[in-house]
């Protein structure tokens, strides 16, 4: 029982089909009731108003003679003189009782039928008209049914007009609905907006942008593919031919060489395809946020690279943590910083500097990461961020894929912080600053 208001209302059209529907058999049925009654009450009126004429219009002529009654009326006239004696008496089935009250009245005949009786005094005589009740309901009831009668027609006209309305209200819906079923799976093309009702039009302008939102992120995805697969042919290719050059190595020296270069090789082409997968996720997976102290992360992320560091002789250490409470996803955050910090190492040379930050002021967090490197360029700032760009023949040099700050950069606005990069005061290198 449950299931099947479920399964009627599931639709709207069914939904406003039931409910006008019943909206406009109520209001029939209303009016045709409250009309039915109205027409009883009239009726009355028209047949006591009757009856009235028909009293004060014989009241002056029974004086013994013979009165002819009209029988459509059915009306049974009697009359009585001052004396008390009876003057006159139609003919008819029943007999009512002598004397009765001056007005409106209705009393019982010999034939058990209730009659509706009026008494009046004109011309000093008493003049008695009667009519059965049930008589009487006869013709109001034909008079009341002619009353409802155009609302009984005019019920099933109605029905269809609803129906009507409804469907073409709802057509632009079904427009709507068979442009979509004709699409084919990688047609992301704007739904066509024209005349559609101002209640659909909202839901078709979201639904619009939702699909160019999805447009871009594909495209983003057929990009990032096309870029994977380029960059990957590159370290593969290197590594092919560094597995040739081991097997042709009979030196062992040249083997060596071989075994140490295939090995950089592999590292290579296992760290590009980390930073592949970890910049997949990162737009992928939805972001979940939690609080979390940033400083903690930080300093977890800075003894993580320390190893690092001390083995090319680098100087990593912290100058500043002020306690900062942000919300945002702990590992993304910690990919983040571990980007900057290896970054920072790989391109500081050997007994080179490099520090980090994290101060708390006015409401902002700003994560500073500092080294002394050669920097970047300022006209090449911008681009850093790019997918697969590399800014300096230094980077190419440390072996870098060119996805670490793009994966700082996806990070960065997923968790609406502000990214810039200067030149280092202090160190003289590079200065990443992230505000939170």
């Amino acid at each position: 029982m449950k299931i099947l208001p479920r399964v009627l209302f599931s639709s709207l059209r069914r939904r406003l089909l039931l409910f006008l529907s019943a909206a406009v058999c109520a209001a029939a049925v209303l009016q045709g009731w409250s009309g039915y009654k109205a027409a009883l009450a009239e009726a009355d009126q028209i047949f006591d108003y009757q009856m009235q004429q028909v009293a004060h219009s014989l009241g002056g002529g029974l004086g013994g003679g013979v009165i002819h009654a009209e029988d459509e009326l059915e009306l049974m006239v009697q009359a009585w003189s001052e004396q008390g004696l009876q003057v006159f008496r139609s003919s008819g089935r029943a007999r009512l009782p002598d004397r009765a009250v001056l007005g409106f009245t209705e009393v019982r005949g010999d034939d058990g039928h209730t009659y509706r009786v009026l008494s009046a005094l004109t011309n000093g005589q008493v003049v008695q008209v009667a009519q059965d009740v049930e008589v009487r309901r006869k013709l109001a009831s034909k008079l009341a049914l002619r009353t409802v009668l155009p609302i009984a027609v005019m019920l099933p006209l109605l029905m269809i007009v609803v129906g009507w309305v409804v469907s073409s209200s709802l057509e632009p819906v079904d427009r709507v609905r068979e442009q979509l079923a004709a699409r084919r799976a990688n047609d992301l093309a704007p739904v066509s907006a024209t005349d559609l009702p101002s209640e659909i039009q909202p839901m078709v302008s979201e639904f619009n942008a939702l699909l160019g939102r999805v447009q871009q992120s594909f495209e983003k995805q057929q990009h990032f593919v096309a870029d994977a697969a380029h960059e990957l042919r590159s370290p593969l290719t290197a590594l092919k031919l560094q597995v040739q050059a081991l097997q042709r190595a009979t030196d062992p020296q040249l083997q060596a060489t071989a075994y140490q270069r295939l090995g950089a090789g592999i590292d290579r082409a296992n760290r590009l395809v980390e930073q592949l997968l970890q910049l997949a996720r990162q737009e992928a997976a939805p972001l979940e946020r939690q609080p979390l102290d940033l400083a903690v992360l930080l300093r977890q992320v800075l003894g993580e690279q320390a190893a690092a560091a001390q083995a090319r002789g680098i100087e990593l250490n912290l100058r500043q943590a002020d306690p900062a409470r942000i919300t945002g996803q702990a590992d993304a955050l910690a990919v983040l910083l571990r980007n900057l910090i290896e970054n920072a190492i790989k391109y500081t040379p050997e007994g080179g500097r490099v520090q980090a930050s994290l101060q708390r002021a006015s409401g902002k967090t700003r994560l500073t990461i500092e080294d002394s490197g050669p920097g970047i360029a300022p006209e090449e700032r911008e681009r850093v961020f790019d997918r697969f760009y590399r800014s300096s023949e230094a980077a190419l040099a440390a072996g870098g894929s060119g996805l670490g700050l793009a994966i700082v950069k996806s990070i960065a606005e997923r968790h609406g912080a502000h990214l810039q990069l200067a030149q280092s005061v202090a160190l003289g290198g590079l200065q990443v600053d992230v505000t939170f």
